[in-house]
């Protein structure tokens, strides 16, 4: 299976210049899991809710005064649309990511994300489990006085 066959194709952007309230907005209105910043037609960097969150409101930066490209994450990972499914779930896992933008011919095209894959490909989801969890163990060796109920995981 190819990543254009299960990406989303109606991708929301947003310029880098923009600003953070304007970014918010348009999570409002389109009701998405992130932005794709762009300058011009390139992709420069990818916006999320968590962004916003650790950026602006911990923060406490204005949103209207702040600009997309001051808090967005960089660097981001792209794929092709031509990629296999399995290419695209594996750079998820290498660089625990969670929303690949998929491009052809220089262009964005889609998205595709941990969830597109587990939804479309279920052999996936344990492996993405995997990187959505903490793998290692944990034990409760003594009941702190305030904790009524204690958790072991074996």
């Amino acid at each position: 299976m190819l990543v254009r066959e299960i990406m989303t194709s109606n991708v929301v952007t947003i310029g880098c210049r923009d600003n953070v309230l304007d970014a918010c907005q348009k999570y409002k209105d389109f009701s998405v899991g992130c932005l794709v910043v762009m300058d011009d037609r390139i992709i420069v960097g990818i916006l999320t809710e968590r962004d916003i969150i650790e950026r602006i409101i911990v923060d406490q930066r204005n949103p209207k005064r702040t600009k997309v490209e001051d808090i967005m994450t960089k660097n981001i990972k792209t794929i092709h649309a031509s990629a296999r499914v399995e290419q695209a779930a594996e750079m998820m896992k290498t660089y625990k990511i969670k929303k690949l933008p998929v491009i052809l011919n220089n262009e964005i095209k889609g998205i595709v994300t941990a969830t597109d894959i587990t939804n479309n490909m279920p052999e996936f989801t344990k492996e993405l489990k995997k990187l959505f969890l903490d793998e290692k163990p944990f034990r409760l060796i003594q009941k702190p006085p305030y904790v009524k109920n204690t958790i072991q995981n074996k």
